[in-house]
């Protein structure tokens, strides 16, 4: 009985304690430090392609007469350091909020560094979502595949995309195009789990690398993919409606041919090319959803050679 007595006040301190709080996941900075590397290896994947209709590569610079390789390169240079704290602010489980004032200091950035020119806004929104889901899934033990990435991105922010898909503040030509012309952009695009990366590009790379063709042939059947599904805000500032149905067109066109699988493919890709810079056309939300598409394929290779070593 008195042990019973003296254990009695123990018990009662125990129960008054505070319920702990969940602790705060642990940052593995290597990792961010690695997937902003992927990412803007990416990107740099996505300038070095060719041909590449209407945009801007190592060759020439398409239908720009603002930007070169070396405003890319530039552009790229500025955002490693955004790509590894998005990646963060996703393993931290930080909410929409942090994720876009990150991203409007990385846009910041690039301006400067470029002067004051565009090249990587619409990559800016689109891969540094992927970076903070891909963040998110590591901190969580989330497997790093498609399937995990894309759950993560609308299961932590599908709500809060939605809610800044409606509210179309700031000023850019992708919203002006998009409520003119009531095109889709990439506010809704990543509203929805970015289907054009998960759904038609990605299946795209995967079925060319499979049959043999190669990283180059995969990626330019990635973006005429792309090119022939999405509606870009960006070709309907530069043409209008008649200069986005141009691309889809052409792009469908080649796709059906048989892609880069198909006899003299490259002569028509290139002739889709100098078609575009005559009418001074730019699938750049093409570009920046195949940069993404680049990133996820890359991530999720390594993660399960990654697994398959281990094993």
């Amino acid at each position: 009985m008195p042990e019973l007595m003296l254990d009695a006040p123990l018990r009662r301190a125990k129960s008054k304690r505070p319920v702990p709080v969940a602790a705060r996941p642990v940052v593995d900075r290597a990792f961010c430090a690695a997937i902003a590397r992927q990412a803007v290896r990416s990107l740099y994947a996505e300038l070095t392609l060719y041909p590449k209709p209407g945009l801007v590569s190592l060759v020439d610079n398409g239908s720009h007469e603002d930007m070169t390789a070396e405003t890319f390169l530039r552009s790229l240079f500025a955002l490693r350091h955004y790509f590894r704290d998005i990646t963060r602010a996703g393993m931290e489980d930080a909410p929409f909020t942090t994720l876009k004032r990150l991203g409007i200091a990385a846009e910041a950035r690039m301006l400067a560094a470029t002067g004051g020119i565009n090249t990587h806004r619409g990559a800016v929104f689109c891969l540094g979502l992927l970076c903070a889901a891909i963040g998110n899934c590591r901190a969580r033990g989330t497997p790093l595949s498609p399937a995990g990435i894309r759950a993560t991105l609308l299961l932590r922010w599908a709500e809060a995309l939605a809610a800044h898909t409606q509210a179309l503040d700031g000023d850019s030509h992708g919203l002006r195009a998009a409520q003119r012309y009531a095109a889709s952009g990439a506010r809704e695009e990543a509203a929805l789990g970015l289907p054009s990366v998960f759904e038609v590009a990605l299946p795209a790379l995967r079925h060319t690398l499979a049959s043999g063709r190669g990283t180059r042939r995969a990626r330019i059947d990635a973006l005429f993919a792309l090119m022939g599904h999405i509606s870009d805000t960006n070709l309907y500032h530069r043409g209008g409606e008649v200069g986005a149905r141009t691309v889809q067109r052409h792009a469908r066109a080649f796709v059906d041919a048989g892609g880069t699988g198909a006899d003299g493919w490259e002569a028509r890709a290139l002739a889709c090319h100098h078609a575009f810079v005559a009418a001074r056309l730019s699938p750049g939300g093409a570009a920046d959803l195949l940069a993404a598409t680049c990133l996820v394929q890359d991530v999720c290779q390594g993660a399960s050679q990654g697994s398959s070593q281990g094993t």
